[in-house]
């Protein structure tokens, strides 16, 4: 097998000239140039010492070759032809060496404290010849004004505003470094200010044989891709080599793409997104919390592609699959027809979401199960909310999250779910995911945050089994959930517990919490139940009746709570849960009185 790249050390000064004639340039997904002040004088410092500032990677291109990506200029470069290359990485180190070594324009850039600056650089000779000085303390960076100024701006440190001014602090400009007769102008100038000084020629000598020379000789090795290569490859090798810390995502190949067609595709997501977030949220004032918040753009690709596979299928065309280098084959036209209806079926999943009681992107187990579950409405459309079928969407719904399915690589489990879906609501067999879905009972003690799908899960039944507030006995809907501030709090307060050296794996797991409003939580505190009870009776007037239905209805055993008999009231809590969790997945819960639940729980939980 032939390579599909090829290595080489190229001369700095030969991409710097291509970079302003525009044979080398950036695809359109390459972020804006960000290097500060500090950084690039750094990065100047490296090169005139000739240390090594790391490989670049560029891509063959062609307009006519396997990827048509927007291509743009540099930050400072100007020119529109064709490009030849792209620079797949390596566009900040570049950007701040052409701007800084070759343009002539000041050099917009940032402090480190994020303020906009705009800067031309020097190299003062003397302190350049210093063995004692840091290299990077003898580059300079200069206003665009070329004027140093302190106290205020009141007193001039140093100025270099005229050529002459330049020879006479003995400042070399860097951006002159690569251009032949520029610089041959530029030490003609100096050694005629100085009068052709012997001692002067001499220094100068030094500082170009030392610093200039290694600059203008300065080499980095190239990793060149053939014109041939993939989108998924490119993805794979920018995401191994990218230097930048931050990973390129599929969208911003296929924004790349697509707007090789004149499509923005990255506006067009963002208005579908307000609009999904504006549907999702559960109340303008909330956006931030909105359920469709979590979808990112390549969620929202991924989805489209195991839609548009979906139908491929159905027409009897390849398997189905939406992992990374399918989602790169979307085509524009694939886009276009499947984007609308989509974004309501992400819209119809939402509203399924706030159904099973599950309001907020804080609060939704698996944000993956998204993706299958709004394409199954995109497909299914009106018919999805017929009882039967939205019955099986709801116990795939819980098998994913009780089975905790859904918490790894997840591209074969929505191709798979989603035909097993649809074959299922034919009258076909069980999907995967129902299938395979098991709870184990010993599992409710180990859910002790919500950093647990399952954990989230039990609090979403719990809210669905219509729940009361204990003080006011409100329901707590999505008109009350955020209103309140509605959180997952401890039946036996956590003080309470500690104090009496209960067991912390039973007092903190789920089956000793459950939703309260803030307020109704901070009235409990943490005193013992037997006396919270009393004071929410005697402090707020419910009576003994009323209490003792909101209560039941957050599954609790009044009597034992009442009592302060914790174990007794864990273990019929914890089977509860149970029947909850098997009613929800529709499938029964095995092993209630295996050995390992007996050992765990204290007895059976049959």
């Amino acid at each position: 097998m032939s390579s599909t790249f090829k290595s080489n050390d190229t001369a700095i000064g030969d991409i710097l000239k291509n970079i302003e004639n525009g044979q080398i340039q950036l695809p359109d997904f390459q972020r804006g140039w960000v290097w500060d002040d500090h950084r690039i004088k750094a990065l100047i410092a490296s090169i005139s010492n000739a240390y090594p500032v790391g490989a670049l990677m560029f891509l063959e291109f062609s307009e006519n070759g396997e990827i048509r990506f927007k291509y743009r200029p540099f930050t400072g470069a100007t020119a529109t032809n064709i490009p030849e290359i792209l620079v797949l990485d390596g566009q900040q180190r570049m950007t701040s060496i052409f701007n800084s070594l070759y343009s002539r324009k000041p050099v917009l850039t940032r402090t480190e404290k994020n303020k906009e600056i705009k800067r031309y650089y020097y190299l003062d000779i003397e302190k350049s010849l210093n063995s004692t000085t840091d290299r990077v303390d003898a580059v300079l960076s200069i206003p665009e004004d070329k004027i140093i100024r302190t106290n205020f701006g009141r007193d001039i440190e140093l100025d270099v505003s005229t050529r002459e001014k330049e020879f006479a602090n003995k400042m070399f400009p860097l951006n002159i470094v690569y251009d032949l007769m520029e610089f041959m102008d530029w030490l003609n100038g100096y050694q005629k200010y100085h009068n052709y000084d012997a001692v002067i020629s001499q220094q100068f000598s030094e500082f170009n044989k030392d610093i200039l020379n290694p600059i203008q000789s300065y080499k980095v090795p190239v990793i060149t891709l053939g014109k041939n290569t993939t989108k998924d490859a490119v993805c794979q090798v920018f995401e191994n080599v990218n230097t930048g810390g931050v990973s390129l995502t599929v969208f911003e190949l296929v924004t790349a793409t697509f707007a090789a067609d004149n499509f923005e595709l990255r506006k067009d997501w963002e208005d579908r997104m307000k609009k999904m977030i504006d549907a999702s949220a559960l109340s303008y004032a909330n956006h931030d919390q909105a359920l469709l918040k979590v979808v990112s753009s390549s969620d929202f690709l991924t989805a489209i592609t195991l839609l548009d596979r979906y139908y491929v299928r159905q027409n009897g065309g390849e398997a189905i699959s939406c992992k990374k280098r399918d989602v790169l084959k979307l085509t524009l036209d694939k886009y276009q027809k499947y984007s609308y209806e989509l974004t309501e079926g992400f819209i119809q999943a939402s509203n399924f979401m706030k159904e099973q009681r599950i309001f907020t992107a804080r609060d939704l187990p698996y944000s993956t199960q998204l993706i299958p579950l709004s394409v199954m409405f995109t497909i299914l459309k009106s018919k999805a909310q017929d009882s039967t079928v939205k019955q099986k969407i709801s116990s795939w719904y819980w098998c994913g999250v009780f089975g905790e399915m859904y918490g790894g690589a997840n591209e074969t489990r929505f191709a798979t779910d989603v035909s097993g879906m649809m074959e299922w609501i034919k009258g076909g067999k069980e999907p995967d995911t129902v299938q395979r879905a098991y709870f184990q009972p010993t599992r409710l003690l180990s859910l002790q945050s919500r950093l647990s799908a399952a954990y989230k899960g039990v609090m979403a039944l719990i809210l669905k089994e219509s729940c009361l507030d204990f003080i006011t006995g409100s329901a707590m809907d999505f008109t009350t959930f955020l209103d309140e501030s509605t959180d997952i709090h401890h039946i036996f307060p956590r003080k309470y517990c500690e104090d009496k050296k209960l067991d912390k794996k039973k007092w903190n797991s789920i089956v000793n919490k459950t939703p309260l409003f803030a307020k109704t939580n901070r009235s409990i505190g943490g005193s013992s139940p037997s006396k919270y009870v009393q004071k929410i009776i005697n402090d707020n007037r419910v009576t003994e009746a009323n209490l003792n239905s909101y209560l039941t209805s957050h599954l609790i055993s009044v009597e034992d709570l009442k009592n302060d008999n914790f174990d007794e009231y864990f273990i019929k809590r914890a089977k509860s849960l149970l029947n909850m969790i098997s009613s929800a997945m529709d499938k029964p819960i095995s092993n209630l009185d295996g050995e390992d639940v007996v050992k765990a729980f204290g007895k059976s939980l049959n």
